[in-house]
């Protein structure tokens, strides 16, 4: 199959926006695209057929509505789909068994697609996920980072905290469901640490404490290949995280410094990543602060000037595929 016939993979769910900016893109260059949810579309009357001879992996995956051949994929952006869940009737050891080999079969083989690209490939996207690894290559590479603590010594964040000149702030490792007393979700959000409040409570699991940068705003910045996208974040009002409220933001494109966008780079590199949406903290002096890096971050709330390029960008890569 020539190249311009391959489809793009797109591995995500149905109400994903920011895949649908994208598949908006490839459809105007008539780039094939296929959608699949495997958590959804294995569910509702679809089926993975692989063999993995000499030429890698090959075979198919169907779906209700189209038949995809794994050798012929162009490339695979990876974005968020459904979580597996047991099979209907299958329940308890014999569910989550299933459930496994679904994650660890289904995965394994849309990792494994033979002459294709991946935008990110998902055991680099898990690997990037890690805010102390984040921490350790960003330094590394000569991006600048807050000092940081992790611990489950309370003692030792009460001193860590206590030392910081402007303050410290808590934020948690993972964001993972936490549901309140009525069964709620809820966020924990990133906050400033008064020393006082801290107790043994620390010692359950790690926790991550880091010096408060004074900043006078925020930068979400979205890598896509080499090309850079840069927003200023201002806030009405003042709050640490600027997640809390959308409708509070105002939004600018702005230059990125040449060793900011050079330890970005770097940093894609040590990750193996295509793709990375970057927040910093930028302080009245100019200084750029790397906050985190998240692999499969979010870009498509941004205005359509801002947002329009990046879709651009990403469907270039989508599209080229591997050289």
């Amino acid at each position: 199959m020539s190249k311009r016939h391959r489809p793009v993979l797109v591995v995500t769910n149905l109400l994903d926006e920011t895949a649908d900016v994208v598949i908006r893109v490839l459809n105007a260059r008539a780039v094939p695209v296929a959608r699949l949810d495997p958590g959804v579309d294995l569910r509702e009357g679809g089926a993975l057929a692989a063999t993995l001879g000499p030429d890698g992996m090959q075979g198919h995956i169907t779906t209700v509505t189209r038949r995809i051949e794994l050798g012929d994929v162009r490339s695979v952006y990876w974005r968020r789909p459904t979580a597996y869940s047991p099979p209907a009737g299958l329940d308890g050891a014999a569910g989550e068994w299933a459930v496994h080999q679904f994650r660890w079969g289904m995965g394994g083989v849309l990792a494994a697609l033979p002459r294709c690209l991946y935008l990110n490939h998902p055991l680099r996207n898990r690997t990037a996920e890690y805010k102390p690894s984040q921490l350790a290559v960003a330094s590394r590479v000569g991006l600048s980072t807050p000092t940081t603590l992790i611990t489950t010594d309370p003692q030792q964040a009460k001193e860590f905290c206590t030392a910081q000149r402007d303050g410290a702030i808590y934020k948690p490792l993972w964001t993972s469901p936490y549901p309140d007393a009525e069964g709620r979700a809820r966020t924990v959000w990133v906050s400033a640490v008064d020393p006082d409040d801290i107790t043994d409570a620390v010692s359950v699991c790690p926790h991550l404490f880091q010096a408060k940068v004074p900043k006078e705003f925020d930068v979400r910045l979205t890598a896509v290949g080499d090309k850079l996208f840069a927003v200023r974040i201002d806030i009405d009002g003042s709050h640490l995280d600027w997640r809390k409220d959308y409708s509070q933001l105002h939004y600018a494109a702005v230059p990125v410094p040449a060793d900011v966008a050079g330890g970005i780079r770097a940093y894609l590199r040590e990750f193996g990543l295509i793709y990375g949406a970057f927040d910093f903290a930028v302080t009245g002096d100019g200084r750029w602060t790397f906050i985190e890096c998240n692999a499969n971050g979010q870009w498509a709330w941004f205005p359509e000037e801002i947002r329009d390029p990046i879709a651009q960008a990403l469907a270039d890569q989508l599209q080229k595929g591997l050289s």
